[in-house]
């Protein structure tokens, strides 16, 4: 490692350097995504840590393999043997020290729109500093005085902001189909090649959609038994083709042209998505064989097979929800994604029809002028002109997303007898979670269509 990238290595961690790799053959990284990453890899720990704490296998492992484990306990006071350091209180109090953590930068960068402030500089870097103070928030926790008062009230304060975080999600899906067919509609004012990738991709989201509804329908249901496998499949599916129906008639045209099947086909496709999970997470249901014996049913025969390995089902599972929470977050707290929650859309007259149209091009041109080479990675200095995404709302969406963490990973409302081993054991707290956010989705994407007609002297923009 050369001198300029350790010297650059520590102005990163003590100071308001960028941070970035020791590798020349790394692309060129952006400040303000080097920022970004640095908080999610600091939300990613965190999370595996909670993990870690809710596996019953990783406390046995530890007890057998670590040499005067008990003593070691008693000596940091975590209980006889670490109980103190294992469980749902646990996960409950690093996560409360986790959401401080963001919540106090969310306060903190409030109003910041410069990023030569003395706020933006330390929202910027000082990360083995803010490391540390992750840490000591985090350990802090444990020692809250009165743990049965402070768990029990932390556990609704988790629950709202989970379903905030969720609501979210879903308020952005909706601006994201708007945006997508308003981006492509713009794009077939010139040219016609727009009008059939229109078209293909509609017919695609709603082959999709109608293939999940059919699967779902042969595999979740049987003749006797799973009614409430049958009523939700077919009343999603009707939910499906009413927001279709809705978004093509004329009332609606007529006030929003841009009201189309494309967005109408993504909701259709995420509300098969959300059904399909609601129902895998459903409890099992049993009944007696002629044999009186129990046998499962409605659920797919080969699923019983793939949840033989549960270790291998687990972390697998695990890894690819916990991506997605993190690709959540970091879609969710772009600038065009905070003026969206405000109301705030670009005009169809400044709309320039893109195949990725979410890949807004930075206008970055000038930032090339502002490169710095420390022997490694070069890093871009993106944000001299200003910040180019709200650092509040950035931290606020990580506080939500720590909250959702801490329910998801400990089953929300089913707290007690959860661990990560069995994490995609069927509930009905997931079940029902995931079945009102399908319904909450629709709701919304229905409400942007009719808003129009409800208030018809406002002006909407979607």
């Amino acid at each position: 490692m050369s001198a300029p990238c350790c010297a650059g290595q520590l102005a990163c961690c003590c100071g308001t350097a960028a941070c970035s790799l020791c590798c020349k053959c790394c692309p060129k990284i952006k400040q303000s995504t080097s920022t970004r990453f640095m908080y999610a890899l600091y939300f990613i720990l965190v999370t595996i840590i909670c993990c870690v704490m809710m596996s019953t296998t990783v406390a046995n492992e530890m007890k057998t393999h670590i040499p005067f484990y008990k003593q070691m306990c008693k000596g940091i006071q975590a209980g006889e043997m670490c109980e103190k350091l294992v469980g749902y209180s646990a996960v409950y109090k690093v996560c409360f020290g986790m959401a401080c953590f963001f919540f106090s930068f969310f306060l903190f960068t409030i109003k910041i729109n410069s990023s030569k402030s003395c706020r933006a500089y330390i929202h910027n870097g000082f990360w083995l500093v803010k490391l540390i103070l992750l840490a000591a928030m985090c350990s802090g926790a444990f020692f809250i005085p009165d743990q049965d008062t402070f768990l029990n009230a932390w556990r609704y304060v988790g629950a709202t902001g989970g379903f905030l975080f969720i609501a979210i999600q879903l308020i952005l899906l909706v601006e994201f189909a708007h945006k997508w067919n308003k981006n492509w509609t713009a794009g077939a004012n010139h040219k016609q090649m727009w009008n059939g990738l229109l078209a293909l991709v509609t017919l695609i989201l709603y082959s999709v959609a109608v293939a999940a509804l059919v699967l779902m329908a042969l595999f979740y249901t049987r003749s006797e038994g799973c009614m409430y496998n049958k009523v939700l499949i077919g009343v999603n599916g009707g939910l499906c083709l009413f927001v279709s129906l809705v978004a093509i008639s004329p009332c609606v045209q007529n006030r929003q042209p841009h009201s189309g099947l494309l967005q109408s086909g993504v909701i259709s496709c995420y509300v098969m998505y959300l059904t399909f999970s609601a129902l895998s997470s459903k409890p099992p249901e049993t009944i007696l064989d002629e044999n009186n014996q129990n046998i499962t049913i409605c659920v797919p025969e080969f699923s019983q097979g793939l949840h033989r390995d549960e270790n291998l089902v687990t972390g697998l599972g695990t890894t690819i929800l916990f991506g997605c929470i993190l690709y959540s977050c970091l879609t969710s707290t772009t600038r065009a994604s905070s003026e969206a929650l405000r109301g705030i859309y670009a005009t169809p007259e400044t709309e320039v029809a893109r195949c990725c149209f979410c890949c807004v091009p930075d206008g970055d041109a000038d930032a090339e002028d502002h490169i710095e080479k420390r022997g490694g990675q070069t890093v871009i200095y993106d944000e001299k002109k200003g910040t180019v995404y709200s650092y509040a709302y950035f931290h606020f969406v990580f506080f939500l997303a720590s909250l959702y963490v801490m329910m998801t990973v400990t089953h929300w409302f089913h707290y007690e007898s959860a661990q990560i081993e069995k994490f995609f054991t069927g509930t009905w707290s997931i079940f029902w979670i995931k079945m009102v956010s399908c319904w909450v989705c629709v709701c919304l994407y229905l409400w942007t269509l009719i808003a129009p007609l409800c208030c018809p002297t406002r002006e909407f923009s979607v």
